[in-house]
């Protein structure tokens, strides 16, 4: 008996990580977010542990004298110039690679945040595409957290099985998802629906992976508890619940109150993109958005070449099922402007 437990340990071991299954974390779509859940959140965002969903790029917080040694060895994040691809080599080796070679000395920090993540179709799109940029995704549910952790931990182990392979082929995930065309109501076809549902498994891509975490949080009241001011470059709200009744309209992730905390959170040039299948909702949006004297829209012109925005069109799992249904997609983004209050 004992002879067959080491042995299917063993070929359980050698078949190396497995991807979760959605069919085990299926969770309702609704969450009061106005319920007292107990949470884990910093008091100030110095205060935040990341090197439990980053262990690649920050080392653990300790309260001995070492904190700040250990603080002055994390990897340092790439310049704006690396980060739009201009050299493809230096990407492909890896955070510490791109932190070595870059001009502008920032300490490594959460920039992207994708709120209200879900399943993480987004996350595992964009994380190849910008590789040593760190993103977070910010969920309440607490099995779809789960799940995309698991899912961020499998990619990773894949990675890193391949890296041990001499003979590995790259994959340029970058070249092959600028060429998909971000048709808002076409759904995606063959590799396309596999590269955006699972991600690269048998190919190595830049960052492998380990520049993406999920986390709990209740973006509505704990936000400004992990991000400081000026902090995100951009930050994605998809097909969020459009709360339909009148009075759960206060519930919506797009309110007066909430846009205060984004561009206080969201740093001047930072871009806002915003997804939705139901027309009320994005009416809703567009309308508190341009209200705002923060934010200005960005004609759907300059979005053209943005390589982000077939991530955000095709990548999730509600916009899949909204394009495989048929159904329209309203699209709207906007841009982080400076506060003249400032000057």
């Amino acid at each position: 008996m004992a002879a067959e437990d080491n042995e299917s340990a063993a070929t359980s071991q050698q078949q190396g990580p497995k991807l979760p299954q959605k069919r085990f974390f299926r969770q309702r779509a609704h969450v009061n977010i106005f319920n007292d859940v107990p949470l884990d959140y910093p008091v100030n965002p110095d205060e935040e542990d990341w090197s439990k969903l980053y262990p690649a790029y920050f080392r653990p917080h300790t309260e001995d004298a070492q904190t700040a040694v250990c603080d002055a060895k994390r990897p340092l994040s790439p310049s704006a110039a690396d980060e739009a691809g201009s050299d493809e080599s230096l990407s492909k080796r890896g955070p510490a690679a791109a932190s070595a070679a870059t001009t502008e000395k920032v300490p490594a920090q959460v920039e992207f945040a994708d709120i209200g993540c879900g399943y993480g179709g987004l996350l595992v799109a964009l994380a190849p595409l910008y590789p040593n940029t760190l993103m977070v995704g910010m969920e309440i549910r607490v099995k779809l957290v789960d799940y995309l952790q698991q899912r961020i931990e499998a990619l990773r182990g894949f990675q890193h099985g391949l890296l041990l392979k001499k003979d590995a082929e790259w994959v340029d995930v970058r070249s092959k998802l600028l060429q998909e065309i971000a048709a808002l109501n076409q759904p995606l076809v063959g590799d396309e629906d596999e590269l955006h549902d699972n991600g690269e498994t048998t190919r190595l891509v830049p960052g492998h992976y380990e520049n993406i975490a999920a986390m709990r949080i209740n973006c509505q009241k704990y936000l400004p508890n992990f991000f400081k001011k000026g902090q995100l470059s951009k930050m994605f709200i998809l097909f969020a619940d459009p709360h339909f009744k009148r009075r759960k309209h206060k519930a919506r992730i797009i309110s007066t109150t909430m846009l205060a905390e984004y561009a206080y959170v969201m740093r001047t040039g930072g871009i806002l993109y915003m997804i939705t299948d139901v027309k009320d909702l994005c009416d809703w949006s567009v309308s508190h958005l341009d209200a705002f004297p923060l934010f200005e829209r960005i004609p759907d012109e300059e979005l053209i070449g943005d390589p982000a925005i077939p991530c955000v069109v095709n990548s999730t799992e509600e916009g899949k099922k909204v394009a495989r249904n048929k159904g329209k997609k309203y699209l709207a983004c906007y841009r982080r402007i400076e506060d003249p209050a400032e000057n």
